[in-house]
């Protein structure tokens, strides 16, 4: 086996030594600990950090649109009266179902009565009749939806058109549904351009097939322009600080309810993500929700040293390391080189004036007494 060899072995060697052997330091001031019910108060969860591919995205607003082929009307052939009205505003009905009853005004005892059947499944949208109200055949009766797929357009700058093409994935978020989240892809982009805006609509199909999105909502886009692979990043709301200094609370791996203060690089950023340029590892757990609050979390008083100190049963340093045999010798040296209280100079100094003080005083008082006495 040549030297080189040797060295290699020699320092492979060591490194595992001191990776199994030895306890890793860290920053005292980092480091949070909490109560089990002071976590469950913060409803603290948690994000494995992970290698991803990266989106770059940009930002529109927009509403919800219904596809023009989706939306019927229901009308009469016959001039006459309504009779009979079956459904309403907000019922969802299948093609076929009967929905209204005409009576003509043909003569005939009795008039002659048609049935209006759906002409397709949906919801009904709209309806323009009541009871007993006169009909003609150029009357629109009821407006019905089929709101399985509805368009979603956002209104998009006209420097970034460009970037964009069929098939072109967007986030789309709907605030009115309490932030929910939907994928849509591009389909095509409006006829005609907001020369005042300076924007253009872009179409995204979408589904619904609980029927949740209705037109008029509005609409938040986070549009695919580009991506990057193996990219190392976390949820947005795991990053606290400022802009200059950006830091995450990581969970610690030995103790529960502790979590670490990571100082880290960020770099770029989309609708849901941070990249990480250093400071994490991955599979590092990192806190999303409740990591505002911990930032001001006070902890549970226990600091470092005594958590893992409770944690391992032996000793820690004030930086989490092990003490080492030295360290634990020296210590016991020192506590048994302290003067007790009772031996230390400054306090044999107080006792013999105390002393002296009293004796005097007794002294004063004895003959102050003794003339009284004569």
């Amino acid at each position: 086996m040549n030297a080189s060899l040797c060295h290699i072995l020699t320092i492979i060697g060591l490194g595992l030594c001191t990776s199994f052997g030895a306890e890793s330091s860290e920053d005292p001031s980092n480091f949070i600990s909490l109560r089990p019910e002071g976590v469950r108060n913060l409803g603290i969860e948690y994000r494995e950090v992970e290698v991803k591919d990266f989106e770059r995205t940009i930002f529109a607003i927009g509403t919800i649109r219904e596809i023009p082929s989706n939306h019927s009307v229901l009308s009469s052939r016959i001039a006459g009266r309504i009779i009979d009205v079956k459904a309403f505003e907000g019922d969802q009905v299948k093609k076929g179902d009967v929905l209204v009853k005409v009576e003509s005004r043909q003569p005939g005892s009795p008039p002659p009565v048609i049935e209006l059947k759906a002409p397709r499944d949906g919801l009904i949208f709209t309806s323009h009749i009541k009871l007993g109200e006169p009909v003609e055949p150029a009357n629109e009766l009821l407006d019905i939806m089929d709101l399985r797929e509805v368009w979603a357009t956002a209104q998009v700058p006209e420097d970034a058109v460009s970037q964009l093409k069929p098939g072109t994935k967007a986030h789309i978020r709907i605030p009115a549904l309490g932030g929910v989240n939907i994928d849509g892809e591009l389909f095509r982009f409006d006829t005609k351009a907001d020369s005042k805006g300076g924007t253009i609509g872009a179409i995204f199909r979408v589904p619904n097939k609980d029927n949740r999105l209705r037109p008029g909502m509005r609409a938040e886009f986070s549009i695919v322009t580009s991506s990057r692979k193996n990219v190392m990043a976390v949820p947005r709301e795991a990053l606290q600080g400022d802009a200059s200094n950006r830091v995450v609370y990581v969970k610690h791996i030995e103790i529960p309810n502790a979590f670490k203060r990571l100082p880290v690089q960020t770099g770029e950023k989309n609708d849901r993500y941070v990249e990480i340029i250093s400071g994490l590892f991955e599979g590092d757990e990192v806190v999303t929700t409740g990591s505002y609050a911990l930032s001001f979390a006070s902890g549970s008083g226990l600091s470092l040293k005594e958590a893992l100190d409770a944690a391992h049963g032996h000793e820690h340093n004030e930086d989490g390391s092990k003490m080492t045999e030295e360290q634990l010798a020296a210590k016991k040296g020192t506590e048994a080189e302290q003067p007790s209280a009772w031996t230390q100079p400054l306090t044999l100094l107080f006792m013999a004036s105390s002393a002296i003080l009293l004796a005097l005083l007794i002294i004063s008082g004895i003959r102050q007494a003794k003339p009284s006495q004569a």
